[in-house]
């Protein structure tokens, strides 16, 4: 979409100069914007803005406004799913979902970076390929969603771009920090922690392969193997939360203040 503009005066000569391109940018994104000159203004960086415009006409405030409204959709949306998850989870499954990589690669799905204007210095650079700027792009088009129709319009766009890496983003997030999951679960019901246990090692030095339990009463919660203790033991916990639920509901049945593992 970058090409040599004259000085213009308004984002409204802009827009009506890029119609077709804003068009196309529309089907990607699977919105129809009632007024384009929201979207305009979504993907003019602030490089090109100085460039060719006044200044101040950029996505910079579209950005602001997107990144409150990304983080109230996604909450919505986690509250909605996983009403029983903690918050603590849920906080660390949003942060993947609105984190700048994860917004840079739904960027790239809609090849986002094809349509924004950069000035000739980012331009050189290569900013359309990069991260930082795809993202803020992208938070930017969800600012002017939210303008042009509303917060069911943002919503729907979100959910629709980001339900296909929730699973991704929550699988990942769980196995990262199951270790503390774990724990703040078996804590806040037992007032004691859980215990990692090597059950084997092997391979080469260069090449070693570890395998790991977490117990509880010497019940065996969970095993995961890794290349270091530390990516194990995170398996582990991984595994142990799974069925953590059902480990509940068995010590539930079982004479009150019996432990697991225990006659």
């Amino acid at each position: 979409m970058q090409r040599e503009y004259s000085i213009m005066k308004s984002i409204d000569r802009l827009t009506r100069a890029n119609m077709k391109q804003l068009q196309e940018m529309e089907v990607l994104l699977g919105y129809a914007f009632s007024n384009p000159v929201l979207l305009q203004k979504a993907l003019v960086h602030s490089s090109f803005g100085f460039e060719q415009l006044d200044g101040a006409q950029n996505n910079e405030i579209l950005e602001f406004l997107g990144d409150a409204v990304l983080d109230l959709v996604v909450t919505d949306m986690l509250f909605r799913r996983f009403p029983e998850r903690r918050e603590g989870e849920l906080t660390k499954i949003r942060a993947g979902l609105v984190r700048e990589t994860t917004l840079a690669r739904i960027a790239r799905t809609i090849r986002l970076g094809d349509f924004i204007l950069l000035g000739k210095g980012e331009e050189s650079s290569h900013g359309r390929r990069k991260a930082s700027i795809l993202a803020s792009a992208f938070e930017a088009l969800i600012g002017a969603i939210y303008l042009d129709r509303g917060y069911g319009a943002a919503r729907d766009i979100v959910g629709h771009h980001l339900q296909p890496m929730l699973s991704e983003i929550k699988r990942k997030t769980v196995v990262e920090d199951a270790k503390s999951l774990l724990q703040e679960k078996i804590q806040e019901q037992f007032s004691r922690a859980p215990t990692y246990y090597l059950e084997n090692e092997e391979g080469p030095a260069h090449a070693k392969k570890f395998t790991v339990s977490v117990r509880f009463d010497e019940e065996v919660l969970g095993e995961g193997s890794g290349t270091s203790k530390k990516e194990a033991e995170q398996r582990a916990a991984a595994a142990a939360l799974e069925i953590i639920d059902s480990w509940w509901q068995r010590l539930r049945e079982q004479q009150h203040g019996h432990m697991p593992g225990k006659n």
